[in-house]
């Protein structure tokens, strides 16, 4: 950590053995920065969520190695980038100067952007000479700001280019800045004091931090080397930068005036880059010295010293190897003429690949943020995307589609149609199992499950297709045959003293964690075999109920609590390391290995009824009370930051947009806040539109879309969906409780509770009011449950399902939209 380094760097009297080349500072300047750090380091006693232990988590089968597109690019690429959200676009930097955008699935060029000075006028003798001097200006770096809203170019000759991105034909220039005397060598996007700035380096030994109009915010001098890579982090509230320079020096900077903190050398003194794992816990790095020799490090950040040094690099190499991390687990290496592939805990190659011929003798990769494509630079001026099998799957879904639909589903991030002036068109027509077995009759009731979905940033956007504004209906298909569905029952799940409260996935996607009524928490896990080789959740395969070896059971506190009022609660830390979770008592943090209970907070009254974990922080945790308070708790230090007040009555929803940064929440008085998370204060709120006669109550669910800013709202009157950040609703589907409800014959069993799995869209799970847990999924290989079908005046033509012709007759095939 930053904090650690600088602190326990500046507390030693003279380098330690084991680093490389550490500089000590004055001990005024040291003072002063212990002072200003001390206050954030963490204490010893910590929840800090570490990521589970590895169990099988992962196989080669993870690793994207297949060829499924080739591209050309008709000039050399020399820098890439997927879209933060939108996993199938592209963006590419040419050595002509050249942007263009790629929509890889359907192998279309959205757009391109040749290089040319924006304000000639405006722009001093330096560039312009050079532009007159030399006309192949190339592009040393592209990436996208965290929102996927701005575009930042880094060119060789001085200047960074920062376009808006509304669309796929909708690129507009923002903003041109004349960075630095010579190349500007790399850039990339941070959030010092909360705000979106982009940070550059240059040939002039100089790093830069800009904000979105132009101002320079501050210039860090220190290199004697042109600076080469520049990473911008944060740990905590504490926000820095590592710079790398081509002497093969290291430093780190805060965001003031006093230079830099860190100042060590790179392994063999090579020009690197530096990058943090996706959750960023671990620091990596991976250059090229001037003896072409090799270097692919692991940081030890507490002490500044090299942990573990990767092994495999054959070749000297003429130029610096690029490299890429993935799924907090993998590290990949573009060098002689393949990609080779390390486990992060290990130090030998574990797979290499070829792309099946082509690449240059070091080639530039960049994964997606799901980690299932990998976009590699051909020798041929082009590239080619390699997938693993949850990519050609996305592939394969997103080619289905056409133009236009794509055009709309990222268009719809800044929905035009007003809460006011629109009531939906989606059909308020639900699936129905009649039977999933022979032994469980179940009567569908869609209830979401008390957990905030929006930490789970590998939803992908392909499970939710977006309809034009002459919206086509949502119809999914009716199930009356259990043959055309795949089930299993979790085992040791039956129980009709602890029927199921609380149903949810981990985020990995391997397991199902369930809270029963008498507040006790079971965990299913599958693991991989021939018969699962991705280890993922299926209906094809028995899970494990998984349980320590001590025998432990996560139960949580039910003292002085009446099981009839409690409101059951539960969330899960981002890894999946730690469960938080209550029943009517205090809030219990588990740890998911062991079972153990870490700590207990916020005892009643009021009772704690919707959790959420931060999702940049794990130890902030959004608390929903029943007093209607949305309390802001800081685990590690155990205080109550902030509490919020805006709701009426109890607080029955929460979720946090990472990319909006805000909190909205949901409560019983069918309301909807949205909360500023930099200050926590109230942006907006609205009561949902009830049916007439019906007056604004019950329980309301609120969940973010992948993209970060479409929000699904629940009420048992209706589905809608709304754009979060201006809380207007862009569609809506009413009397969906009655459609739900729609069972023909009573049963005795039937679902309390409905969880989504979080990556494959046609799977989900049910809690039984016997207590059983089960994971249903369609029987095809590629099944999905339903699908968008024409309408003509309003009115459904057809009825498109799995069911047979005699079910389809049972049922009436056409329904009026409502409106």
């Amino acid at each position: 950590m930053i904090v650690s380094i600088v602190v326990s760097l500046l507390k030693r009297p003279r380098t330690p053995p084991n680093a490389l080349g550490m500089v000590d500072y004055q001990a005024a300047d040291s003072e002063q920065i212990m002072k200003r750090l001390r206050s954030a380091a963490q204490p010893v006693e910590e929840v800090t969520f570490p990521a589970p232990l590895s169990q099988a988590s992962w196989s080669l089968e993870d690793l994207p190695r297949t060829v499924a597109r080739t591209l050309n690019q008709g000039s050399s690429v020399t820098s890439m980038d997927f879209h933060p959200s939108h996993q199938t676009l592209l963006l590419v930097g040419s050595n002509n100067g050249e942007i263009t955008l790629w929509e890889v699935a359907s192998r279309e060029r959205l757009l391109s952007r040749p290089f040319k000075i924006w304000e000639m006028t405006t722009c001093s003798l330096p560039p312009q000479a050079a532009v007159v001097k030399d006309t192949s200006i190339s592009i040393n770096r592209v990436t996208w700001s965290p929102d996927g809203c701005f575009m930042g170019v880094a060119f060789t000759k001085h200047l960074v280019h920062l376009y808006a991105y509304h669309g796929p034909s909708d690129l507009r220039q923002h903003l041109e800045i004349e960075a630095h005397v010579g190349g500007v060598n790399d850039l990339a996007f941070s959030h010092p004091n909360k705000q979106l700035c982009v940070v550059t380096c240059g040939d002039d030994k100089l790093i830069k931090v800009w904000d979105l109009n132009g101002r320079k915010l501050y210039t860090f001098e220190g290199h004697e080397a042109p600076v080469y890579s520049v990473c911008p982090h944060h740990k905590e509230n504490i926000q820095f930068i590592f710079s790398t320079a081509f002497d093969g020096k290291i430093k780190a900077w805060l965001y003031d005036n006093n230079g830099s903190r860190v100042d060590y050398d790179a392994p063999g003194h090579c020009c690197t880059t530096m990058l943090y794992s996706a959750d960023g816990s671990r620091l990596f790095s991976c250059g090229t010295n001037k003896d072409g020799e090799s270097f692919l490090v692991e940081w030890n950040e507490s002490e500044g010293a090299i942990k573990r040094s990767y092994v495999g690099f054959r070749k000297k190499s003429a130029s610096v190897v690029q490299f890429d991390t993935t799924q907090n687990h993998f590290l990949a290496v573009g060098e002689d003429n393949q990609i080779k592939f390390w486990d992060m805990d290990s130090t030998n190659i574990v797979a290499t690949v070829d792309a099946e011929g082509g690449l240059p003798s070091l080639p530039r990769l960049r994964f997606n943020k799901e980690g299932n494509l990998l976009a590699v630079t051909t020798a041929d001026n082009g590239f080619k995307i390699l997938a693993n099998a949850d990519g050609l799957r996305s592939l394969r879904a997103m080619e289905s589609r056409s133009f236009e639909a794509q055009r709309v589903s990222i268009e719809s991030a800044a929905p035009k149609v007003s809460g006011a002036s629109m009531v939906s068109t989606i059909t308020p027509a639900v699936s129905r199992v009649d039977r999933l077995d022979r032994s469980s009759p179940v009567r569908p009731i869609a209830l979401m499950n008390g957990v905030d979905p929006s930490a789970r940033s590998t939803d992908k956007p392909r499970v939710l297709d977006d309809i034009p504004e002459k919206a086509k209906p949502w119809e999914l298909t009716e199930i009356l045959d259990p043959i055309l569905c795949r089930v299993v029952t979790m085992p040791d799940s039956t129980d009709p003293a602890g029927k199921v409260s609380r149903l949810l996935y981990t985020n990995s996607g391997v397991g199902l964690l369930a809270l029963g009524s008498n507040a006790i928490q079971k965990l299913w896990k599958w693991s991989r075999s021939e018969q699962n080789p991705t280890g993922k959740a299926t209906a094809s395969v028995v899970p494990q109920h998984w349980q320590p070896n001590s025998g432990l059971l996560m139960k949580n506190d039910v003292l002085d609590v009446n099981p009839e009022e409690a409101v059951p609660c539960i969330a899960l830390s981002k890894n999946d390391s730690y469960v938080m979770s209550a029943s009517g008592g205090k809030v219990s943090l588990f740890n998911m290995m062991t079972f153990k209970v870490m700590t207990t907070f916020m005892a009643p009254p009021p009772a704690s009824t919707f959790l959420a974990f931060h999702p940049q922080d794990n130890n902030i945790i959004a608390i929903g009370m029943e007093d209607s308070t949305i309390h802001i708790y800081n685990v590690r230090t155990d205080e109550v930051k902030t509490k919020l007040k805006g709701h009426q009555k109890r607080i029955t929803g929460l979720a946090f947009s990472h990319s909006l940064n805000i909190l909205v929440s949901s409560g019983a008085d069918a309301q909807i806040c949205v909360w500023n998370t930099d200050h926590w204060d109230k942006r907006k709120s609205i009561t949902i539109q009830m049916p007439t006669g019906k007056a604004p109550s019950g329980d309301t669910r609120v969940q973010f879309h992948s993209d970060q800013i479409r929000l699904l709202v629940f009420h048992e009157t209706q589905l809608a969906i709304y754009d979060a950040l201006k809380l207007e609703r862009v569609r809506q589907a009413l009397d969906v409780l009655h459609a739900m409800l729609l069972t023909g014959v009573p049963s005795i069993v039937y679902p309390l509770v409905v969880a989504a799995h979080p990556h494959e869209s046609n799977q989900f799970a049910v809690g039984l009011t016997d207590g059983a847990v089960k994971v249903i999924e369609p029987a095809e290989t590629e099944g999905k449950w339903g699908m968008m079908v024409p309408i003509e005046n309003g009115v459904l033509n057809s009825r498109i399902g799995g069911s047979s012709s005699s079910t389809a007759a049972a049922n009436p095939s056409t329904e009026q939209v409502p409106r």
